[in-house]
């Protein structure tokens, strides 16, 4: 704790001394650091990287509306799988994002350097990135498909990382603000505030508030966010403070079964603000000659308790605040040596809410709010040390991180329908409590060499995690112990050859390992009697993954195109093997469950036929296997060869994109393949298009203002109803008569009108 309270210290102060810095040896070239001066630039086909590896841009996400996560934008890029049920991809407990099979627990993210975690529905040990970044501040997404940099801050990126990059300060003086407007009641207000450069030192101050009924049902999702950031330049280094901070509150939707969308609709929803007809369902469960089940069955379908109880509840609601404070330098410390050191603090309050059909209050009450409550409290810092020597690059760096993570199932008990938009305090039944410390400690090595007159690029290196978590279960029958995943010795080398100036051939190969994941999903939410069996965890090994990826680019002024052919191997694939509907949350079994394969190849071209046209297209054609049958306590799985659960074979993306003048329209399209949500592939949900579009008119100056703009965007143009998120309850073996709610519906068109103003 003291470190961790040190380090925000430190930030804190170091931030406001260059905030108040008088003078500087030299001022800033105007477009900012090397990194934030290429973006209008960079190759969105990862030119000249040896691995796949594509980016995004701020102007390549003006199709969706303002607010929209930044996962979203990067659906269009190949090998990436996302869903969410709302518009903006930013209702957490429906947002999923996979890459090539690997879903987002095992994939990578940081937000400059910092690292997210896995960006779970209740994170043990991050920040999901559509509350840590305000949309408009985005300066950059870096994308790999398959192998992140060998220096990137993550336990869990098995298959891939992403890397969001915030906007920089303007080198001018600015305001800008932007108002959206739009369906169910949408109201998003945003303000920055750019103080321009002074003497090398410059900094953004920004803020945005959003609210919006759901699509369907009863009830709003908000959120507060504020984002602000400091850059101060002297000579050739470079210091940086990012300060985040979010609240957010939403309500949710419901878990849908394939029988409910059958026999309900897509527009079938939870009970609020009925009271009465949650308590009529509730007590089916208690008793009561009151029993009154929803109506979501049909003729032919049994209709008691223990088939449809878990249509609708009263209310399910998420309410989160989380804080980032970042310190970052640059430093140039001697001939060809760059040193980079930062350091980071994150904490994080949350609490998900259920009024639980399962738990009475009173004898006259057949309901109870059950929370699941979440706390991180975490601090690291990242350093690194590069040299040029030669034909070589050579750095080498650490990341440590000390975090602590709570976790708390309660109930609190009512009289009636309560405003649970708040936290809850001094609940009056605890269920389980535990408290996890982890300590994260990694190295890396890696050199770049250039030969062949820079014609031929070599990376070499490795990488050496350790990740260890002690658990105490403070009340309850919830695991306890250490668990540890090391390794020393992580390789990764790729190369890239330079066939002609416009063409080039790539290859990567690497190992990666996952850290345990301690909270509500991992070894520790087993009961402390099935951990014992697994020998107090050690038992359990570290999921690992080994990729080989390779492919060819070319890049001309009129068009961009790349390919990419993948395999890869996941071995020790863990599984929690849940005792009852997921909603529940008892303690699960867990279980080695043995390996999985994917591979794939992926395609994008890019023609830029005039200066007023665009047309990229991706193609992902996606095969992930499970490889071996598992045991689900004496009953054997038949999972080998069964496809992964929520694993499209298929998926294109495209997006047209014409300009002329101050005028610009986008059509973007997606399809998505068949997914299946039991690992026996006995139930699945069919594939879909999607069509999203958008306009906008810049107005140039308009009296005071220096540029004034409007957009339009309409999403799900067609109005397709169809399935986004499967496995919101997790999945399941089998479900032969669609019983099991783990389904959301897509949210269906939507349109936004947003009035933009800089001056």
């Amino acid at each position: 704790m003291q470190f961790k309270k040190s380090l925000l210290a430190i930030a804190v102060m170091t931030a406001l001394g260059n905030a108040f810095a008088a003078e500087a040896p030299s001022t800033p070239d105007a477009s900012g650091p090397a990194e934030s001066a290429t973006f209008d630039t960079i190759s969105v086909i990862g030119q000249g990287e040896t691995r796949q590896v594509q980016r995004i841009v701020p102007a390549d996400v003006e199709t969706l509306p303002p607010g929209t996560s930044p996962l979203k934008v990067l659906d269009i890029l190949p090998g990436v799988h996302f869903e969410s049920a709302d518009p903006f991809g930013n209702y957490e407990w429906s947002t999923r994002i996979s890459l090539r099979g690997f879903n987002q627990n095992r994939i990578g993210f940081t937000l400059d350097g910092i690292p997210l975690g896995d960006m779970s529905y209740g994170n043990n040990n991050g920040v999901h990135i559509s509350r840590a970044l305000i949309s408009e501040n985005l300066g950059q997404i870096e994308l790999a498909q398959g192998i992140g940099a060998l220096g990137m801050a993550s336990t869990s990126d098995l298959g891939g990382g992403i890397q969001f990059h915030s906007s920089d300060p303007t080198p001018e003086y600015g305001v800008h603000v932007a108002q959206t407007v739009g369906s169910d009641s949408t109201r998003r207000t945003f303000a920055r505030v750019d103080t321009g450069d002074h003497n090398g030192f410059a900094m953004y101050l920004s803020g945005a508030y959003y609210d919006t009924d759901k699509w369907k049902g009863f009830g709003d999702q908000q959120q507060t966010q504020f984002n602000g950031k400091a850059v101060y330049l002297f000579g050739d280094n470079r210091m940086t403070a990012l300060v985040t901070s979010s609240q957010r509150d939403e309500v949710d939707y419901a878990d849908l079964s394939l029988t409910d969308q059958r026999n309900a609709g897509w527009d079938w929803d939870n009970f609020a603000p009925d009271w009465q007809a949650a308590l009529n369902a509730a007590s089916c469960l208690h008793g009561s000659p009151n029993c009154a089940l929803p109506p979501v069955n049909g003729p032919n379908t049994p209709n008691d308790a223990n088939d449809n109880i878990d249509a609708a509840y009263y209310l399910g609601r998420g309410v989160r605040d989380d804080h980032v404070v970042s310190l970052a330098g640059d430093f140039v410390v001697g001939d060809g040596w760059n040193l980079h050191a930062q350091a980071y603090h994150h904490d994080n309050r949350g609490q998900g809410h259920w009024f639980s059909p399962y738990q009475a209050s009173s004898p006259t009450v057949p309901i109870a709010i059950r929370t699941t409550e979440y706390g991180i409290d975490r601090a690291g810092f990242i350093g690194s040390l590069a040299y040029d020597v030669g034909v070589n690059h050579l750095e080498g760096g650490l990341w440590y991180e000390d975090s602590g993570h709570n976790l708390q199932r309660n109930f609190y008990y009512i009289g009636g329908p309560v405003d649970d938009s708040g936290f809850l305090h001094n609940p009056d039944q605890r269920v389980f409590y535990q408290h996890f410390d982890t300590t994260t400690r990694q190295f890396y090595l890696q050199d770049t060499l250039k030969l062949l007159d820079g014609r031929l690029t070599v990376d070499a290196g490795f990488k050496s995690p350790d990740t260890k978590t002690d658990a105490a279960s403070l009340i309850g029958s919830r695991a306890f112990g250490t668990l540890e995943a090391d390794k020393t010795f992580l390789p990764q080398i790729g190369a890239s050859y330079k066939l002609s100036e416009h063409e080039e051939l790539f290859g990567s190969y690497a190992q990666n390992l996952a850290a345990f994941q301690p909270g509500v999903n991992g070894p520790f939410s087993a009961s402390e009697e099935n951990f014992v069996k697994l020998d107090n965890g050690a038992g359990l090994k570290p999921e690992e993954s080994k990729t080989l990826e390779g492919g060819f680019r070319t890049s001309h002024a009129e068009y961009e195109a790349s390919a990419a052919l993948y395999t890869v191997k996941f071995d020790n694939r863990l599984l929690a093997i849940s005792q009852c509907a997921g909603i529940v949350g008892c303690p699960t079994g867990f279980a080695n469950v043995g390996s999985a394969s994917s591979r794939g190849a992926e395609f994008t071209f890019i023609w830029k036929p005039s200066e007023n046209w665009r047309w990229f297209n991706s193609l992902s054609l996606n095969r992930s296997k499970y490889d071996s049958n598992y045991l689900d306590g004496t009953n054997l799985v038949l999972t080998d060869g069964k496809t992964q659960v929520d694993s499209p074979k298929t998926m294109f993306a495209s997006e047209l994109v014409w300009h002329d003048g101050p005028i610009e329209a986008r059509l973007q399209a997606k399809y998505e393949g068949k997914r299946f949500y039991t690992y026996l592939n006995d139930a699945s949900v069919p594939s879909f298009w999607l069509l999203n579009a958008s306009a906008s008119y810049d107005f140039g100056r308009v009296a005071m203002l220096r540029d004034v703009s409007a957009h339009l965007n309409i999403t799900n143009v067609a109005d397709k109803r169809y399935f986004s998120t499967i496995g919101s309850n997790g999945f399941i073996t089998s479900d032969p008569t669609g019983q099991f709610y783990t389904l959301l519906a897509g949210a269906p068109r939507q349109a936004f009108l947003t009035i933009d103003a800089k001056f």
